[in-house]
């Protein structure tokens, strides 16, 4: 399985998550939804964090409104297949990449952008693995649709990280990052998940 390389991400995903992801399907749709809703809140947080940093909450308030937008589709997606929307258990993923996140500003705010652009990151690449992998014509477009989507949401959060610190700081903290990223995604969780 050939898979273009992502910036910000160090491994690959599995072929292992993209056999589990397609039979799974309904799960996975169900699980984008609440990562859509999250990824807006993650916006919004971060907004309400640093009022007076206007390029941010420029650059936030956008990707805020694209991923409710996102959330809308992916939800009239699963209407329409008599998903009806639920609460699931999420996978240690998120937990575990907050945790790394300092506690002090100005490493705090650092942490916060690079490990949103990670999450992004690697949405991007699984939601092309599921438009490369799905039978499903339309839902391969649409998971296709939303690629260009998620590559600007991780390019803003990495230009909002390289201007508000020095580059060499932000890619030696992204190094960190996302090598503990990537071990936390190198074994399969067994409950399917888009970061699982």
């Amino acid at each position: 399985m050939q898979q273009p390389r992502i910036k910000f991400l160090q491994q690959p995903t599995s072929e292992a998550w993209v056999e589990q992801a397609l039979a799974n399907l309904d799960t996975v749709l169900l699980d984008h939804s609440h990562c859509e809703r999250k990824a807006a809140g993650v916006a919004l947080n971060m907004m309400c964090r640093y009022p007076s940093d206007a390029k941010l909450v420029g650059e936030l308030t956008a990707i805020a409104k694209e991923e409710l937008d996102h959330f809308q589709q992916v939800n009239q997606i699963l209407e329409r297949r008599g998903v009806p929307l639920a609460p699931l258990a999420p996978p240690p993923y998120g937990g575990k990449l907050k945790s790394l996140v300092r506690r002090d500003e100005p490493q705090r705010q650092l942490d916060l952008l690079l490990v949103a652009g990670l999450i992004e990151a690697r949405s991007h690449e699984r939601l092309g693995l599921l438009a490369a992998h799905l039978e499903d014509r339309e839902l391969a477009a649409f998971y296709r649709s939303l690629m260009a989507s998620e590559a600007r949401h991780y390019g803003a959060y990495w230009g909002l990280a390289t201007a508000n610190f020095d580059r060499e700081t932000v890619e030696a903290r992204l190094r960190e990052l996302a090598a503990a990223e990537s071990e936390i995604l190198s074994t399969l969780h067994p409950q399917p998940r888009i970061h699982s």
